[in-house]
């Protein structure tokens, strides 16, 4: 597996891997307990969506037109 996206936190995460898995790419949320180890401190960078390293391209062009869209912000 191959980390297609870095998410600001753990809900934009499931998101990611939910619209993947709605255009039939298999995804997995890294990081996910990660975050409850950190307490109240803003930290980024633990919260990762993995994909098939045969379905990256179909990821990140999906993952490209979710950015380009503006909803993340």
């Amino acid at each position: 597996m191959i980390k297609v996206y870095d998410a600001a936190n753990i809900t934009e995460a499931h998101i990611v891997r939910g619209m993947l898995e709605a255009h039939g790419i298999g995804a997995h949320v890294a990081g996910h307990y990660l975050q409850g180890g950190i307490g109240e401190l803003a930290v980024q960078g633990f919260a990762g969506v993995l994909v098939a390293d045969a379905q990256v391209s179909a990821a990140r062009a999906l993952i490209e037109t979710y950015m380009q869209s503006g909803v993340q912000q």
